[in-house]
């Protein structure tokens, strides 16, 4: 039985982004999160890296802003950068009122090590050990069960946002979400006076990732058909280094890594990051990642190497202990030997359209997290701003969303959705197909390098993968593979399309037949605008 639900915010969402700004709103309002799988199951939980912020005497909030600015290729909106990094150490102040467990200084007392990680001019990135994802996740998760305000629902996934335009009002607003209970099979109405979309990135839609099964698009592809604008899809990063075994799915081997002097090998033990940039290992992703996309197509090699054996094992395994005691479950002891690694999918580093508070074009809608774009990644995301990103942007949404919450009415009780016209599908092979299909040319036709011959394959297939998809959800009752493949179909349309548009190479977007820069692309996003767009 379908159940109608009624919140002053809804949240979409549990990672950084959704959690932090669930605490952080007044406990005297009531908080609907919901997160597809378990709480805990996200991009956040699987962050090694850290947090970057100006927490050293010898760092600047300048130095910040230009290594941002600069990793970025030139179109990051410097005032959304100077924005995020001066709320920077503010924000982790807030993490540690929370409590989360950064990792120390040795010795004792001398406050937290900072590491450094690539494109960053200094050592500014707060971390727990190699886990910090999973020890901000785990303290957030511990305190939001904890607030009475909040309501958690688990193992729901959100279908389509409720829109004051598709139910014929005059006033044309978020007024909340259709979301599927996959424990019950039935889809519930969630209302609320504002929506936020905390579903995180895309990274599901290429063949490999280092993200978990989630990362599938949902917000994007959902607002895009709520009828706001999206920008710079055609910005995917790809890590450089993931674990290459045939039993390690989805495992990443942190930048911090080589921030501690990991160097990068070809299989007969040369180092080749020197040659392709002065930053050698430290170089920005997008650098790194095409170098060792490069030597292994002229090589033909599987994979490369990544060594930190030359440091002090004790130091390796202090540092690193998660790293080294995956890589040792496959057999491979990082204080002796490299370690295999290949470039995956990563991070979005474009989204749905946002202002300085978290607002999409929808009233009452706010994105924030890997599903929005902001203007702070620009053409590459540095690393460690993205958990940064999420905390400055929920605590600017929060301020927004108090200062109005008094202003905004309930919706009314709206139509429940409407199953009577579907039924169970015969042929969920057609899903895992499509599924296949899709994930794999993207990887082949719009990965790390690019030609204007690939994107115009990409968009065929496409076109007739949204066609198929389209038809089957009209016709049959919706399923999690149905709703996560007709999102990222929506969502490789966006990317294939925004890479179509960008006739130069600049940051993540390489392309073979317009391989330099093009300054009259200079700090211009690529904005796609839906057809049922309102300014």
């Amino acid at each position: 039985m379908s159940t109608e639900f009624k919140h002053d915010v809804l949240i979409l969402g549990s990672g950084a982004a959704g959690l932090s700004l669930a605490l952080r709103l007044p406990e005297t309002i009531r908080i609907a999160v919901i997160s597809k799988r378990q709480l805990t199951e996200g991009n956040t939980y699987y962050a090694q890296g850290g947090i970057s912020a100006v927490l050293d005497e010898e760092d600047s909030l300048e130095s910040h802003v230009a290594d941002t600015l600069d990793a970025g290729g030139g179109i990051c909106d410097e005032e959304t950068v100077r924005l995020v990094v001066e709320k920077g150490p503010e924000n982790i102040r807030w993490l540690l009122s929370e409590g989360v467990a950064f990792t120390r200084d040795q010795p004792p007392g001398t406050g937290y090590h900072l590491t450094r990680e690539g494109g960053h001019s200094h050592r500014r990135v707060i971390h727990a050990a190699d886990a910090t994802g999973k020890e901000v996740e785990t303290t957030l998760v511990s305190q939001v069960r904890a607030r009475s305000n909040i309501d958690l629902f688990e193992n729901h996934i959100a279908i389509d946002l409720i829109t004051g335009s598709k139910l014929g009002l005059t006033s044309n607003r978020c007024l909340g979400c259709y979301v599927l209970d996959k424990d019950t099979d039935h889809v519930d109405t969630f209302l609320a006076k504002f929506t936020v979309l905390a579903t995180g990135g895309a990274s599901k839609v290429y063949l490999y990732t280092s993200n978990p099964d989630v990362s599938t698009g949902d917000g994007i592809a959902m607002a895009w058909r709520a009828g706001c604008r999206i920008a710079n899809m055609e910005f995917n990063q790809f890590h450089p280094t993931c674990l290459f075994h045939p039993h390690a799915k989805s495992f990443l081997i942190t930048e911090a890594l080589r921030g501690e002097g990991g160097r990068l090998l070809l299989p007969d033990g040369t180092r080749f990051m020197p040659e392709f940039d002065e930053r050698a290992e430290l170089a920005p992703r997008d650098v790194v990642a095409r170098a060792i996309d490069h030597e292994m197509k002229r090589l033909g090699a599987d994979c490369v190497y990544l060594d930190i054996s030359h440091r002090p094992s004790e130091f390796i395994v202090e540092h690193f202990p998660n790293i080294y005691n995956k890589c040792l479950k496959y057999g491979i002891d990082i204080t002796k030997e490299p370690i295999p690694v290949v470039p995956a999918a990563h991070y979005t580093c474009g989204g749905i359209v946002t202002d300085h508070h978290a607002r999409a074009d929808l009233a009452n809608l706010f994105a924030v997290g890997e599903t929005a774009y902001t203007g702070l990644h620009g053409a590459n995301r540095m690393a460690s701003n993205s958990l940064l990103e999420c905390l400055v942007f929920a605590q600017l949404a929060v301020e927004d969303i108090t200062a109005r919450i008094d202003e905004i009415s309930l919706p009314e009780s709206v139509t429940a959705w409407d199953e009577s016209r579907v039924t169970n599908s015969d042929e969920e092979v057609v899903v895992s197909h499509n599924w296949e299909e899709l994930r794999r040319f993207m990887w082949d036709y719009v990965g790390i390098v690019r030609t204007n011959n690939r994107l115009e394959r990409a968009k065929r297939r496409v076109n007739l993968l949204r066609h198929e998809i389209r038809e089957y959800y009209s016709n049959f009752h919706v399923t999690n593979d149905l709703l996560e493949l007709r999102n990222l179909v929506e969502v490789a349309d966006l990317i294939i399309r925004s890479a179509q548009r960008r006739r130069e190479s600049r940051g993540l977007h390489y392309t073979l037949d317009f391989p330099k820069i093009d300054n009259r692309f200079q700090k211009a996003p690529t904005i796609l605008i839906p057809d049922n767009y309102t300014p």
